[in-house]
């Protein structure tokens, strides 16, 4: 087999994924989904694009119907969700994909530039096509867009700007280093970058001020005073129906990495759950044919995604609240959530849907899960408090104060 060096040591290919980074989703009401995610799950906005002012003037943007492009996050990174109407298209790589595809994009992070760059001729020798390579703003990302079997945009990238303390974004004057095309390396540091603008009289105050949403009420979230009962600690895994579970599953395992974790049965059908580090998954292949059963949205080929938050009393305050805002929320298979205890199942303007979760089974050294029969029961009510466990709270990773 042949390996590569990915800083010194040997891997099946020239880069490695490090975590879940991003998404998209099309809604086509912009204010509904920002109120959803802003005001209801505590994303805070970093950037609002408005794509018609900022297209070249011989590009045609008549079709859009609102060109209003939100960037949103839950931690430093620049963001980890981008919002757009559905006339927009897919946000990122391939204009052809179906109006089925309401999810413009996920992304896994890399570990270096280099293996951005590495990742794109590699993807391209194995006959996979490239939807687009070079540096986002905002966001500053450098990446590589390519189509998965299912027909969603994937994207591999490096180098997330991070929204300090002073809560400001790189301002349009950081724009001239927006790379459309490859990229040579080496590239100079976002610092020396910054100093560079600095120099030339470009100021990081004059970038977008990240905007915190929600009204006067503030709740003791574990000692801190924040708008809702809860904080969203982490983001993933995502969830799409395939139209061909098997190939679906070659496909993540062989080109990207991705391991199999466990394969569940409901009713007849077989759902996947992979992984790429010692998380029991960070993505969930669905089958189109059971879309319907599990009364989840018949338009789309996104299913979902998971949204962690801090802990188990953090969990159920947010069902609760969340529950008094108006929120719907579903029932949805035990099966489906193999390494994940308690969770919760609540639909987005646009139908997708939510799975609200604190706690993510942790695979063993040897990639060895729990055995069934060692899980914890799902009991109902849901108890005021749970026993601990070995990995209870030993998976948690958010860094940064909660608010």
């Amino acid at each position: 087999m042949e390996t590569y060096n990915v800083e010194g040591i040997l891997f099946p290919r020239p880069f490695r994924i490090r975590r879940f980074g991003h998404f998209g989703f099309n809604i086509p009401s912009i204010d509904d989904g920002l109120d959803f995610y802003t005001r209801l799950l505590g994303f805070d906005m970093t950037d609002m694009l408005h794509v018609k002012t900022l297209a070249p003037p011989e590009v045609d943007t008549s079709f859009i119907v609102d060109d209003r492009v939100p960037f949103l996050t839950h931690n430093s990174d620049h963001h980890s969700l981008i919002i757009a109407h559905p006339s927009f298209g897919p946000m990122v790589g391939n204009e052809r994909a179906g109006p089925e595809i309401t999810m413009s994009h996920f992304t896994w992070q890399v570990g270096s530039l280099e293996e951005v760059a590495n990742a794109t001729k590699y993807l391209a020798d194995k006959g996979i096509e490239i939807n687009r390579t070079g540096r986002d703003m905002p966001g500053s990302n450098w990446h590589c867009y390519f189509q998965t079997p299912e027909g969603h945009t994937c994207e591999l990238y490096y180098g997330m700007e991070q929204v300090g303390i002073n809560g400001r974004s790189k301002p349009l004057g950081y724009y001239d280093r927006r790379f459309e095309s490859e990229f040579p390396t080496p590239q100079i540091s976002d610092f020396d970058e910054r100093d560079a603008k600095t120099s030339a009289g470009i100021s990081m105050e004059d970038g977008f001020e990240r905007r915190h949403f929600g009204d006067d009420r503030r709740y003791n979230v574990a000692g801190t005073l924040l708008r809702r009962p809860f904080k969203v600690t982490s983001i993933g895994p995502v969830a799409v129906f395939v139209d061909d579970l098997e190939e679906s599953i070659a496909y993540y395992r062989d080109l990207l990495g991705f391991k199999v974790s466990e394969i569940a049965s409901h009713r007849g059908h077989e759902f996947a759950f992979l992984r790429f580090g010692s998380e029991h998954h960070s993505l969930k292949l669905y089958p189109v044919a059971a879309r319907s059963m599990l009364g989840l949205n018949e338009h789309s080929k996104t299913v979902g995604m998971g949204l962690r938050v801090g802990s188990y009393k953090q969990l159920r305050d947010a069902v609760e609240w969340l529950k008094a805002e108006g929120v719907t929320f579903i029932d949805q298979p035990a099966e489906l959530s193999p390494g994940m205890e308690y969770c919760a199942y609540c639909l987005d303007p646009a139908g997708h849907c939510i799975q609200l979760f604190y706690a993510m089974e942790q695979l063993g050294w040897d990639g060895s899960r729990k055995p069934v029969e060692l899980r914890r029961e799902i009991k109902q009510p849901w108890p005021e408090a749970l026993e601990a466990l070995d990995d209870s709270y030993a998976d948690q990773d958010f860094m940064g104060p909660l608010g």
